[in-house]
């Protein structure tokens, strides 16, 4: 099984490479560059959108149209497609423009030795078998393997998800250890050297190197989601109910009327009616809608499809650091030896801090995020600095001298735990100093033992009194000794203040959250616990490593937590949870994450995240805020409760609509509906309909996650559509023996078209909600008002002056009783199965 991994690190040369040599390594390798998504260009990015077969079937339709004469048809249908290929083309242009290239990860020139020589060279001439130089600040400029390190601290984040930086060391390659990002001897390009300096042999550049693999993964075009899927088996569904009732309807008029180009016409006319041609605009608007209520909460959509996604997504997946956690070291935690908390192991932590000059790491800017106790230990006006014995990485320790005024000299000494238990022969309990015994001893390692176990960073905080010494004698590593051991200090990267509350939010909407990190479990199960997650099973790397995808498909829904993972892992996790149908999300921020977000169905991404991972995603969260994340996926599940209101309605409707005109072919001496009469209930039954994005959805609609089950689909058409023509039947009926259009075929055309426009108008609102319709749910009064509208334009067209254009006659005062009837017991009827579909 092939999993995407840094690959393996060649044998290596510590001879540095000449000019010559190098040369000819550029030209066998290529530049150290990654690869980038491509920018579509304006045509490209028109195809993307004209290719959808919907709108290729309509250009199909609108161009016979064109072909036959038809231009009124023509226009709709073009106007159609055309207004709402360009609203989406201009909606992703402005989106795209705020991730449009793969910024650069890495510093633009590297410290290399040439020729003998050190030379500051451009990052994309490197090779591999370069000697480079790394120093504190710097970025790792490719894959390396160290050669020499002297206290060397990488901050690798952005790869493996842990926030605290690694230890690296110039030793043998670790052969137990099966993930190359754990092994101490190797950097890798896109991270960054905190402390110390080294140097080391570049084995893999560009592509080659595991950031390049990653980069290059996501460089291609995506796949489709599961929104787009959805409109493409609709699209389908539509196409064979035309390739049915079409042919259908041209050879019932033909071989019974025998005028071959008229029962073509009114075929034409069928395939444009049973074409939901407003989809385009319908799905258009809503998504745009969508997209600019996300942008006033500071959310860039960058895929208007990902909103519909959004809503769609019943299991959310996310990295720990940086989405969950805050993606910085905290002091969590300031503790006695019997890990109580203590005010004075703070104080005491503060003051070495504050007056420690030398290079503070990030657990210093921690402790001094505590600006208070600069005021409440009033520090300028009561403590003066004697002397400072700096950090080593032999010591792994640093120590600062103070004094109160007229008082002793106190020296403060903190660092890593065994270390400073060396030097401490008593220790502070309960404010009483006594003799550090073993059994003392070994509670403080086991106290510090279980705070690692939790993933916290612990160092330790001991302190001594001296006496005053010789004016101007300065203070010596040999003054370490005899201490008193204080208490302990612990690091963390906590959770996020809305973790927790946004996590138990998306819960009551149905979506369920796993966490998918590349850090290890002790501190994962930690974090799980802090945010009110289950955290008993957990599933690692290396077990996803043995499993084939059958097996993994199996075990991966029973599962909330996976760690240690690399980027592979996290795409086959997603792409198993879509294979077992769930509709999946996923939110990060690290280069690690990039795979898992482009292959998600929806990709999200924080603002403070890598480049990589922004390039990646189709919804970026502008605010560092996770609560955001459940006003999307309500506002997502708004947008497709629209959307879905519409391709009910139409295709029910339409479906209804053609299946009358197939039985009334069959035995009426004259066409059921003139074609221009059918393109005109057409084009005014879908301006009723542009007003569909402005409706509300119901909240109780909204409380689960809502997909494309294109059987739901298909059985609400085969049950819905039929009851309007069991009603355009009993108006056939009517106007037949009542009103004995039989000998009218004016009257007819003129009864059938008012029925079906109105009908088809008003049972938008029995569709639109799953309530009782205008009792318990009421539509958006731009919905009712075009509804109105239409109805009213449609009744006037019979007496208007464009009345004898459009082959109308005046309809007797009996007819619109009958009508009123007719359309009461349709809605009732409607309500009636609507209910039992629900239900069911």
């Amino acid at each position: 099984m092939q999993t995407e991994k840094p690959a393996a690190m060649p044998p290596f040369s510590q001879e540095c490479l000449t000019t010559a040599e190098a040369t000819a390594r550029l030209q066998q390798y290529g530049f150290n560059e990654i690869a980038r998504e491509k920018t579509l260009s304006p045509l490209r990015r028109m195809w993307n959108h004209v290719k959808n077969p919907l709108v290729i079937l309509l250009f199909v339709l609108g161009t016979l149209s064109w072909l036959t004469g038809d231009i009124r048809a023509t226009i709709v249908i073009f106007v159609m497609v055309l207004l709402g290929i360009v609203l989406r083309y201009f909606q992703e242009m402005k989106a795209d423009k705020a991730a449009q290239k793969l910024k650069a990860m890495v510093s633009t020139h590297a410290t290399v030795i040439r020729d003998g020589n050190q030379r500051e060279l451009p990052l994309k001439l490197l090779v591999p078998g370069d000697l480079v130089i790394l120093s504190a600040g710097d970025m790792v400029p490719a894959d390396i393997r160290l050669l020499t390190a002297k206290d060397l601290h990488v901050n690798q984040a952005a790869l493996t998800g842990e926030a605290l930086p690694v230890e690296k060391e110039a030793k043998d390659v670790d052969d137990t250890i099966d993930n190359p990002l754990e092994q101490i001897c190797y950097c890798f390009l896109g991270t960054n050297v905190i402390s110390g300096s080294a140097t080391a042999v570049v084995m893999h550049t560009g592509d080659q190197t595991y950031f390049g693999g990653v980069a290059h993964s996501i460089a291609g075009e995506r796949e489709l989601t599961s929104f787009d899927k959805g409109i493409n088996r609709f699209t389908w569904l539509m196409i064979r109910f035309m390739f049915i009732m079409v042919p259908a309807v041209f050879l019932i008029n033909g071989l019974t009327r025998h005028n071959w180009l008229e029962a073509f016409l009114f075929a034409m006319a069928v395939a444009v009616g049973l074409t939901p041609e407003m989809l385009p605009m319908i799905v258009t608007v809503n998504l745009s809608k969508g997209a600019l209520a996300m942008a006033r909460k500071k959310v860039i959509v960058k895929r208007l499809n990902a909103i519909q996604n959004f809503g769609a997504m019943d299991i959310l997946c996310t990295d720990k650091t940086g989405t969950i956690t805050r993606g910085k070291i905290v002091l969590q935690q300031h503790l006695d030896v019997s890990g109580k908390d203590s005010q004075t192991v703070l104080d005491y932590g503060y003051l070495n801090s504050y007056y420690h000059t030398g290079l503070k790491n990030i657990m210093d800017d921690a402790v001094l995020e505590h600006e208070e106790l600069e005021t409440a230990l009033k520090i300028k006006e009561t403590y003066q600095k004697i002397d400072e014995i700096p950090f080593d990485f032999e010591r792994k320790r640093m120590s600062v001298v103070v004094a109160e005024k007229n008082a002793q000299h106190l020296l403060i000494c903190k660092g890593a735990v065994e270390g400073i238990l060396d030097i401490c022969t008593r220790i502070e309990m309960n404010r009483e100093i006594k003799e550090l015994s073993a059994i003392e001893k070994n509670g403080c390692l086991e106290l510090v033992h279980s705070m690692n176990k939790k993933g916290f960073r612990v160092v330790a905080l001991a302190y001594r009194q001296i006496e005053p010494g010789a004016e101007g004698t300065g203070y010596h590593i040999s003054d370490e000794k005899e201490l008193v051991l204080l208490g302990f200090l612990s690091f963390f990267d906590p959770p996020k203040e809305t973790a927790a509350e946004a996590l138990e939010r998306l819960q009551r909407l149905h979506v369920d959250v796993k966490i998918l990190t590349g850090d290890n479990e002790a501190i994962t199960r930690y974090i799980c616990e802090q945010v009110r997650m289950p955290y008993d099973k957990i599933l690692l790397g290396h077990d996803i490593e043995k499993m084939d995808d059958k097996k993994l498909d199996a075990v991966v829904t029973s599962y909330n937590i996976f760690a240690r993972l690399i980027p592979s892992h996290k795409k086959r996790i997603i792409q198993a949870l879509q294979r077992n149908g769930h509709v999946t999300g996923f939110l990060g921020d690290g280069i690690n994450d990039a795979p898992a977000l482009k292959i998600a169905d929806i990709g999200i991404s924080v603002n403070s995240a890598v480049d990589v991972a922004k390039e990646s995603s189709d919804i970026i969260l502008m605010e560092n805020n996770l609560l955001v994340l459940e006003q999307g996926v309500a506002e997502g599940r708004s947008v497709f409760g629209n959307i879905i209101k519409y391709i009910k309605m139409a295709a029910s409707s339409n479906f209804g609509n053609m299946f009358s005109v197939v039985g009334a072919s069959a035995f009426l001496p004259f066409l059921p509906m003139l074609p221009i009469q059918v393109l005109t209930n057409n084009l005014l039954y879908d301006f009723s309909q542009t007003t569909i994005p402005t409706d509300k959805v119901d909240e109780d609609w909204q409380i689960k996650p809502r997909k494309w089950t294109i059987d739901e689909l298909q059985r609400f058409i085969l049950y819905i559509g039929p009851i309007s023509s069991i009603f355009d039947y009993i108006t056939f009926f009517i106007l037949w023996f009542v009103f004995h259009a039989n000998h009218n075929p004016a009257l007819f055309h003129t009864g059938w078209f008012i029925e079906s426009l109105f009908t088809q108008t008003l049972i938008i609102h029995v569709i639109r909600t799953n309530k009782i319709p205008f009792i318990e749910s009421r539509a958006s009064w731009q919905l009712l008002t075009s509804s109105i509208i239409i109805v009213i334009a449609g009744a006037w067209l019979t007496v208007s002056p464009l009345a004898r254009v459009l082959g109308f006659v005046p309809l007797p005062t009996l007819y619109w009783i009958f009508l009123a009837v007719i359309l009461i017991f349709y809605i009732l009827l409607t309500q009636l199965m609507k209910n039992h579909l629900t239900k069911k």
